[in-house]
């Protein structure tokens, strides 16, 4: 069996949240696993692939650990709509723009998304059924 792809993700940005719910949706392999940028665990999972600690990234970021490599912005957002279920994977054609543009519209959206989505006073808190799915 391959290795899980690890998302770590802002824990009380309610858009990052809603991505969270909307990928475990759509993952009945349970091939993702995730947890909070501000968690032990995240710190412990970029740390075991040579990548700064999340205190250290910028905090609009979304980071992808998959193959023993870590992915920020754009890069770790096509990474995991390539490896949900068709037709996600088709979003991979936004490779084609430089990532300097890519990553430009995933700061507008990441520095905004408290204002359009919300915020909320604590990290998401999985249910029961999906408690193994994220990393303590």
């Amino acid at each position: 069996m391959s290795r899980p792809t690890i998302i770590l993700f802002d824990g009380v940005c309610n858009l990052c949240s809603g991505v969270v719910r909307f990928v475990i949706a759509r993952d009945p392999r349970a091939h993702f696993r995730f947890a909070a940028l501000q968690s032990d665990a995240a710190r412990r999972a970029c740390a075991e692939v040579g990548a700064a600690p999340p205190a250290e990234v910028d905090p609009d970021t979304i980071i992808v650990i998959a193959s023993g490599h870590a992915l920020e912005r754009s890069d770790a957002a096509l990474a995991i709509a390539a490896r949900l279920p068709f037709p996600w994977p088709l979003l991979g054609v936004f490779r084609v723009l430089p990532r300097g543009v890519r990553d430009w519209l995933y700061r507008l959206v990441a520095r905004n998304r408290y204002r359009w989505f919300g915020k909320s006073d604590t990290c998401m808190v999985p249910t029961p059924e999906l408690r193994a799915r994220f990393l303590e």
